[in-house]
């Protein structure tokens, strides 16, 4: 999160954060993980670490929340970790920013492809180039399995 700061919308930037969703904590579910923020419309920091200790994830400007259709604004970006910090913002392409629902939640997308995924039992994702961001593949396989997730809000 400290590395992060700087790449955050300047009027959060010194705003505490609160661990909300964990997955040592609160298990293994993608509607947990929704029940856990949905109290707060703030701004969310998504972070994943793969079984390759690979980290990487997403910045939402919205609470991460079960959607009919994408939402989220161009504050919304995508980073990894490997090996040093990277971030993709919005290329201005598209609006896909961030949809989710019980089985599936997608960041970015574009010609079939999202930026990052994660299904719903939250054990397995993907990452892909996607139109949005104009990303790279976030973790080293384009298919990956979750070890750690937490979602981060403000206080």
């Amino acid at each position: 999160v400290p590395q992060l700061g700087p790449q955050l919308p300047p009027r959060l930037t010194q705003q505490p954060w609160h661990l909300l969703y964990s997955t040592g904590r609160d298990g293994f579910s993608l509607r947990t993980l929704y029940r856990s923020g949905a109290r707060l419309d703030s701004p969310a920091l998504l972070l994943i670490r793969d079984t390759e200790a690979q980290a990487f994830g997403v910045f939402s400007a919205s609470a991460i929340r079960s959607s009919s259709g994408f939402y989220g604004t161009g504050e919304t970006f995508l980073f990894s970790f490997c090996p040093e910090l990277k971030v993709f913002r919005w290329t201005g392409r598209n609006d896909f920013f961030v949809k989710g629902d019980v089985n599936l939640l997608m960041v970015g997308g574009g010609s079939g492809r999202f930026g990052l995924w994660l299904d719903g039992d939250l054990q397995h994702g993907g990452s892909q180039p996607c139109e949005t961001f104009d990303n790279e593949t976030l973790s080293h396989r384009e298919e990956f399995c979750i070890q750690d997730l937490e979602m981060w809000g403000l206080a």
